[in-house]
């Protein structure tokens, strides 16, 4: 940065690379009035998300040895902070435009600084909507605007509204992501710590756009295009049959249902609410309500009423072999959400070498 009007501002910054922890410093740029070391404190000086950066600024129009609340209502200072934000935002911009190659090779490393950004500040939102990108399963790299056009005639719902799915691991929720690929969707990779707000964010911006986890719900209701096909079981079968999958999880924690899924899906399934789990996620990384944090964790345990299992459980007359399998079903999706653990775990593994043998 080199200003001669309508103040005086050398400097330079950069971005450090990052982890998704989000464990980054603070005071790592030196402020300088005339070669005059002044504190590597900025904050009022440059905006919030960018303190995050490292570097060296100089400007004989910063005042040596007041306190912060002067500098923050003084008129130069505002006027440097401002042309740091748009100096930035400009120059991600033209790194973006000549060479959008490079600049996806960067992101992963200065995407929590744009985000943080983002989310912050109004005007850089303004720019930096134009180059934040979105990353999908596949490596490959959108902004908003282009990953909607990509989207929209695949994971359009019934209500009009285009829904952006993505993942926070890509090892741990692999069978919805799985699911979703074999439905023609695609799905993104959002597993930074600012993510949850990201996703409000846009969805405020953006009013026919909305994000879903990949876990948050069955395949056919995280994109609603049509009707629910034809239930196999009855009410009264699904009634009498409901106790028999409550008895094999944590009553409280678990809320059991039944849909209409096609045979080919999995007979039990375990999803997590879409709004809470984003309200407790945005809770734990700052800036959400902490009441949401403190809220336990709940599950649906969706059975498909049309698996041959299902079914195959409903007339089984013996109680004990019914519960049996009620039990290695619902203890199958527990396992691929990485929820079953300990002893359960264990007698899960003698149960199903007793079911083989």
């Amino acid at each position: 940065m080199n200003v001669d009007f309508p103040f005086n501002l050398t400097g330079i910054l950069y971005f450090p690379k990052t982890k998704n922890n989000f464990e980054v410093q603070k005071n790592k740029i030196q402020l300088y009035s005339n070669q005059v070391y002044v504190t590597d404190s900025v904050e009022g000086i440059v905006p919030d998300f960018l303190t995050l950066l490292h570097g060296v600024i100089d400007s004989p129009d910063i005042p040596l040895n007041v306190s912060r609340s002067y500098l923050q209502a003084d008129q130069n200072v505002k006027k440097i902070s401002s042309h740091i934000t748009k100096k930035v935002g400009d120059k991600l911009d033209e790194l973006f435009r000549n060479n959008r190659e490079d600049f996806e090779k960067k992101w992963d490393d200065i995407k929590l600084f744009i985000v943080y950004g983002l989310l912050s500040d109004d005007k850089f939102y303004e720019k930096a909507i134009k180059f934040n990108l979105l990353k999908s399963i596949e490596d490959k790299y959108y902004t908003v605007d282009e990953y909607v056009e990509k989207i929209k005639a695949a994971q359009t719902d019934k209500e009009g509204n285009t829904i952006a799915l993505y993942c926070s691991n890509t090892n741990e929720q692999h069978p919805f992501i799985e699911a979703a690929k074999n439905k023609g969707y695609d799905v993104l990779i959002m597993d930074t710590p600012l993510d949850s707000h990201l996703v409000s964010r846009l969805e405020q911006h953006n009013e026919k756009l909305k994000f879903t986890r990949v876990d948050a719900d069955t395949i056919d209701k995280l994109i609603n295009k049509e009707d629910a096909q034809p239930s196999k079981l009855s009410d009264e079968e699904q009634t009498s049959l409901k106790p028999v999958f409550e008895g094999q999880v944590e009553t409280g924690k678990f809320t059991v249902t039944f849909e209409s899924l096609s045979e080919t899906d999995q007979p039990v399934i375990i999803t997590r609410p879409e709004f809470m789990r984003r309200m407790k996620d945005m809770s734990v990384a700052g800036g959400g309500n902490p009441m949401f944090g403190m809220m336990p964790e709940m599950y649906n345990l969706v059975v498909n009423a049309n698996h041959p299992l299902t079914s195959k459980i409903l007339v089984e007359a013996n109680a004990e072999k019914q519960s049996q399998l009620a039990k290695q079903a619902c203890d199958l999706a527990l396992l691929s959400q990485g929820l079953l653990k300990g002893e359960d775990l264990t007698k899960f593994i003698k149960r199903s070498v007793d079911l083989i043998d």
